[in-house]
């Protein structure tokens, strides 16, 4: 299957990210995960530099929250259903910190809940855990609170030290995860194809955060804070059905 390049964002202007693509949200309330960072619209907290995307996290008092961090989504300014999406990441290293790219779809701010919505994670890491990274999907059947969610890990030494594709390729039928362009792990619709195990057929929007403790992030670490999710490049790409009819 071929794919074109729909959008992109190699974060060549310095300061806020592009407001054209990424808006700031924001809260300190847990996230359903115990959370304890708050979601700050603060530049240091989310700033391009020099080609990177930062998002910082750190130790300080806000809103009754002892750490900042930010949360940047592409709602109400890209959202995508199926295709190819590859984000080129360096993740932070240190117990306590949580990154993740994944993804939502639009339904769920217009009152269609969690988990019933879906999610799909492209990646997750957690510093306790060092060099692995986890894909994993999530639906009313299949989620983290029953423990029964699709999901997969890998060992990836180096994370936190060079940057890395991570990538998710999703049509009607899979979603498939991928590194560097290695295939790990497919999960397909298969028999279940009701919205209640497989919601991965409408509108999704992008997300990028780094989180701070919780059920799973653990116990904090102050001594690496500030800790940094560094992004070098968003691609979203879609179906080029020419040139696969073509060829």
């Amino acid at each position: 299957m071929k794919y074109k390049l729909k959008w992109k964002d190699d974060f060549k202007k310095d300061g806020k990210p592009n407001n054209e693509i990424w808006t700031y949200e924001t809260g300190g309330h847990g996230f359903g995960n115990n959370e304890k960072q708050f979601y700050t619209d603060n530049l240091k907290n989310a700033y391009v530099e020099n080609g990177i995307l930062n998002i910082v996290a750190y130790k300080e008092n806000y809103e009754n929250n002892e750490y900042t961090s930010a949360k940047l989504t592409t709602y109400g300014k890209k959202h995508i259903k199926y295709g190819k999406i590859i984000v080129k990441a360096k993740l932070p290293k240190g117990n306590g910190t949580w990154p993740a790219i994944w993804m939502l779809p639009v339904s769920i701010q217009n009152g269609n809940p969690w988990p019933y919505c879906g999610e799909i994670d492209i990646m997750e890491h957690v510093g306790k855990n060092q060099d692995y990274v986890h894909f994993s999907l999530h639906s009313k059947k299949y989620n983290h609170q029953v423990g029964n969610q699709p999901t997969h890990v890998i060992k990836q030494e180096g994370v936190t030290d060079t940057f890395n594709d991570y990538e998710v390729r999703w049509d009607s039928e899979s979603i498939s995860f991928y590194v560097n362009n290695e295939h790990h792990v497919t999960f397909k619709k298969n028999s279940d194809d009701s919205v209640e195990g497989w919601p991965f057929d409408e509108e999704f929007y992008l997300i990028l955060n780094l989180a701070i403790g919780g059920w799973w992030g653990g116990e904090i670490d102050d001594s690496i804070l500030p800790a940094k999710l560094q992004i070098q490049s968003v691609e979203v790409y879609e179906k080029d059905w020419y040139m696969w009819i073509s060829e």
